[in-house]
């Protein structure tokens, strides 16, 4: 579904003439590809839609942190440029819980992991990367994981 989603999304803009789009969702395929690469050298045909929703939320950290850098070296139309990828990304992407679905996320979680300790925790994290991926970010649940178990 994401990866007719992408191409759809890229022959639209092609027509639209929307050039920040078609950057944008092409860096995303080519994202893709190198994940269904790494994915057939683990024995699997493709990466799963999961996979790239991950790869696709790294993305978003990545533009992120350009745009920290360039504001804070004064160059505010790369800044700009940045933030349109985002937007772009974040088209494919779930939903993004807020903190309380988070917590009740990874309470379930703990619950279902059985965990107990802060030895347990990447029970936890992978149990929420299975259910929750593209909707979670995961560095905030890790913080708040450890506060639970912790």
């Amino acid at each position: 579904m994401l990866r007719e989603n992408l191409q759809n999304a890229l022959k639209e803009a092609m027509k639209n003439h929307d050039t920040e789009t078609v950057s944008a969702v092409r860096l995303i395929i080519a994202g893709q590809k190198e994940k269904d690469v790494a994915a057939r050298g683990a024995g699997k045909e493709c990466a799963t839609d999961a996979e790239l929703m991950s790869m696709m939320q790294g993305m978003i950290k990545q533009r992120n942190e350009s745009i920290r850098l360039y504001n804070e070296g004064g160059r505010p139309e790369l800044a700009a440029k940045e933030q349109s990828e985002i937007n772009v990304i974040e088209r494919f992407l779930p939903k993004q819980m807020d903190e309380a679905e988070t917590k009740a996320a990874i309470e379930a979680a703990i619950a279902k992991t059985g965990a107990a300790n802060i030895k347990d925790m990447g029970k936890v994290m992978a149990e929420l990367k299975a259910a929750y991926a593209g909707q979670l970010d995961m560095g905030k649940a890790s913080g708040m994981i450890k506060s639970l178990l912790g």
